[in-house]
């Protein structure tokens, strides 16, 4: 019995085809896709959408208003405090160069109030470069010039003392010296002292700038919040007829207070910090130049007798000093140059008052140093020194005196003004990041429960 062939096997069927895997990224998009086809996933979408931007809204503005009330604090407890101890350090250093040159003058017997005004001034300056040598903050550049001013200082002074020690003896020699002193003062540690100032003032200009700048972004936001939510409860209303959703409400409210409260309380710090720079930190700024030109006119005038009829440089540094102080006026509303410029930004009586004082007192000083030229040109030399070294008030050292006291008084005034001002900014953007923030925190919430409010009614 023959038997058919048995039919050949078939192959095995293929596997079917696995689908590609989808990525968490590609379900989730379709999910969306999915529910912004229904209401209720609408809703939750622009729900999320619209806490996320009332609390992008008060992390902005909590940062933002942060970080210039950082800038504000560094106006008032740093950078003005630095740049005023590097106007006194200028300032010191002239005065102390101004008194060396006046007590020459007397002799070998120096009044004594000269010689603890100096070594005042010596005190002032050295501890106050130590101060500013603390400080971390400052640049390279005036960290270069404070070390330069402590390498120079001792020289200074040991230069001075050898000058007293001739000065005592009779010796001709001591005025040599006093002058090479006085040349290196003018010429290396006056300029360095300068130059720090500068820088410092520098760092307080852009420390302003930080502390005044708008917080644009956060307004923004905030704004596009504001619209946000208006056009959310537009489509509330056209789609269910109802004219508020009281969550939705709450947060308009709530954002709108945030924002005005940023709007507004950083326009009234930004105002205070304002006043502060032009009535105070500018009103300071003018003042310390005029101030250190009047020193540097004092010990130009006393280097004049100590050259002994060869100071005509000194003497024509004089002059063109007080001219940079005092200009051409010098009567009262009619002072220009630095007094006059100091006059100008001086916003009330109480400041004018001690300016003016002192261009009355400067345009008296003129009028005393030229009596002490003329007494020196025509021979009377020792005349023309007590006129010029001893105190009262028709005197050139009363004169002067007056101008020093004044500017003193005048810059007293002008460091509390600042103060004033500054911290009323300064106070004004203290409670600001907590309070938006906070507002913010409150709208997210009416967001959610409006939403969710809404929501409810499709269950």
């Amino acid at each position: 019995m023959t038997h058919a062939p048995s039919s050949p096997p078939r192959p095995p069927a293929a596997p079917a085809p696995v689908p590609p895997r989808r990525t968490a990224w590609a379900e989730n998009a379709g999910r969306l896709r999915r529910a912004a086809t229904t209401e209720p996933g609408r809703l939750r979408i622009i729900g999320a959408a619209l806490a996320a931007l009332v609390l992008a809204f008060g992390a902005q503005a909590a940062w933002q208003v942060s970080d210039r009330a950082g800038a504000a604090d560094a106006v008032i407890d740093s950078s003005q405090p630095l740049s005023a101890d590097a106007a006194s350090v200028y300032r010191s250093l002239a005065d102390a160069d101004t008194t060396a040159a006046a007590a020459f003058l007397a002799g070998g017997d120096e009044p004594p109030e000269l010689r603890e005004r100096y070594e005042r001034d010596i005190r002032t300056a050295s501890r106050l470069l130590a101060k500013a040598a603390a400080d971390n903050g400052g640049s390279a550049r005036s960290h270069e010039e404070i070390a330069e001013l402590n390498e120079q200082l001792p020289v200074y002074t040991g230069l001075v003392e050898t000058a007293r020690a001739n000065n005592r003896q009779g010796l001709p020699l001591g005025g040599a010296y006093l002058r090479h002193a006085s040349e290196r003062m003018r010429e290396e540690m006056l300029p360095a002292a300068e130059a720090l100032y500068r820088s410092e003032t520098a760092r307080l200009r852009a420390d302003y700038e930080d502390a005044r700048a708008w917080p644009v972004p956060a307004l923004l936001t905030g704004t596009a919040a504001l619209a946000a939510l208006g056009w959310a409860q537009r489509r509330h209303y056209l789609r269910t007829n109802r004219v508020f959703s009281p969550g939705l409400l709450a947060a308009t409210a709530a954002t709108a207070a945030g924002l005005l409260w940023l709007a507004a309380g950083h326009g009234i710090a930004r105002s205070c910090l304002g006043d502060s720079d032009r009535h105070g930190a500018r009103s300071l700024q003018a003042l310390n130049e005029a101030w250190a030109g009047v020193l540097q006119a004092r010990g130009d005038e006393s280097l004049t007798l100590v050259a002994r009829g060869g100071g005509a440089l000194y003497e024509e540094s004089y002059r063109r000093g007080m001219r940079e102080v005092l200009g051409d006026g010098g009567s009262r509303g009619g002072a220009g140059g630095q007094l006059g410029r100091a006059l100008a930004l001086a916003d009330d009586e109480a400041g004018r008052g001690p300016v003016e004082e002192a261009v009355r007192s400067a345009a008296h000083w003129r009028e005393r140093h030229a009596a002490a030229r003329a007494l020196e040109n025509s021979g009377r030399y020792d005349d023309a020194v007590a006129l010029v070294i001893q105190p009262g008030g028709n005197t050139v050292r009363g004169a002067f005196d007056a101008v020093d006291a004044a500017l003193s008084e005048a810059v007293r005034h002008e460091q509390r003004e600042f103060e004033r001002a500054a911290e009323g900014g300064r106070g004004v953007l203290g409670g600001l990041p907590a309070g938006v923030g906070a507002l913010a925190v409150l709208g997210a919430a009416g967001v959610v429960l409006g939403v969710g409010r809404r929501l409810a009614e499709y269950r």
